[in-house]
């Protein structure tokens, strides 16, 4: 079995082979995705394997439309999404203040790595995360961030807003941070 398509009708017949080959195939890009959502690994892993389960579940719905692993981002996105409306009592809009707008350095100058800036938008507080990351990384429209998350158009515009001033504070910290080295 070395054909995905092959690999996706035997999981539709039920073959653990196929599970496990299809597994395999997408278990680290869809990690990837589950981390950008997560707050650590063992929420992300706990994601990933949720969303596995679904999708073998579920794979007998695939119609061989469209790319096969779209379809597997779009279920572990719901599944993180899924998590996160599970725990939304706990995280309130109004926990972290709007930041200032006070600019110290440059930040259009700055460069950073892909995993200083994955880092970064790691540490965001929950809420602003999931909104940034369905509509920088998915490509969502605030409407489909609120009805997929539960939130109001204005929530997720806001809790955007504030996602980016977050982001732009930490790489004026962390500017400082390297021009401190330096000196």
């Amino acid at each position: 079995m070395n054909n995905l398509n092959d690999i996706i009708k035997g999981c539709q017949k039920g073959k653990a082979s196929a599970q496990k080959q299809l597994y395999h195939t997408f278990a680290a890009k869809m990690f990837a995705v589950c981390m950008r959502y997560c707050k650590d690994k063992t929420e992300a892993e706990d994601c990933l394997q949720e969303g596995f389960i679904k999708v073998f579940n579920n794979i007998d719905k695939y119609g061989f439309k469209g790319s096969f692993e779209g379809w597997i981002r779009r279920i572990m996105v719901n599944t993180v999404i899924e998590v996160y409306r599970k725990k939304q009592p706990e995280l309130l809009v109004d926990e972290f203040p709007l930041l200032a707008e006070d600019v110290t350095e440059d930040v259009n100058d700055a460069s950073f790595s892909h995993d200083e800036l994955l880092i970064m938008i790691q540490e965001l507080p929950p809420k602003y995360k999931l909104v940034f990351n369905l509509y920088v990384m998915e490509g969502l429209s605030h409407a489909e961030i609120a009805e997929t998350s539960g939130i109001s158009i204005g929530t997720s515009k806001s809790n955007l807003a504030r996602a980016r001033q977050w982001l732009k504070k930490s790489i004026e910290n962390r500017l400082l941070e390297k021009k401190q080295a330096v000196c």
